[in-house]
């Protein structure tokens, strides 16, 4: 995968690091941006927290960790600390009420919505990570997802469908 160096690039590698683990400091997220292939400075990260509106919030353990904002516009950590909720299982959760239904075509899926919930179904097929998920496009009531596989889609709709607790 190839990482642009724009602002608007940097600012989503931080807002993946801090979807996925606890970070405590800027110099620990300064590192995890390096291991990634993004220098920043320090006065260049700090902006971009404050930019993306991060806080520091107490987890379970006591320590301050960085959070981002999250859906609905509250402060949700989205390491996923206090809610115990996985990514999977939040997708379980949105999926089995959301998700009406799921065709393939190759490497596409098109998958069906209640009237406004494309786009809360779609994050949390992205924030699940699947491998085998290249992405997602969200509209009111339809959202395309991306197989990787050139002829994937079909398991992919099968295994959004078996998340949702659905037969195809």
């Amino acid at each position: 995968m190839t990482i642009p160096m724009t602002k608007v690039a940097r600012q989503a590698k931080i807002t993946e690091l801090l979807q996925r683990q606890a970070v405590r400091s800027q110099p620990e997220l300064a590192k995890l941006l390096a291991e990634s292939g993004v220098e920043v400075t320090q006065a260049t990260l700090s902006r971009d927290l404050d930019e993306l509106g991060a806080l520091k919030l107490r987890a379970e353990d006591g320590s301050l960790v960085y959070a981002l904002p999250g859906e609905g516009g509250g402060r949700i950590p989205l390491a996923r600390l206090g809610t115990g909720e996985t990514p999977a299982a939040r997708l379980h959760r949105i999926a089995e009420e959301l998700l009406v239904s799921a065709e393939a075509s190759a490497n596409l899926v098109i998958v069906k919505t209640p009237p406004g919930a494309a786009q809360f179904l779609a994050s949390a097929i992205d924030h699940a990570d699947w491998e085998s998920i290249l992405g997602c496009v969200a509209g009111d009531d339809t959202v395309l997802v991306i197989a990787r596989d050139p002829q994937g889609g079909s398991g992919v709709a099968q295994s959004l469908l078996k998340v949702a607790d659905r037969r195809s």
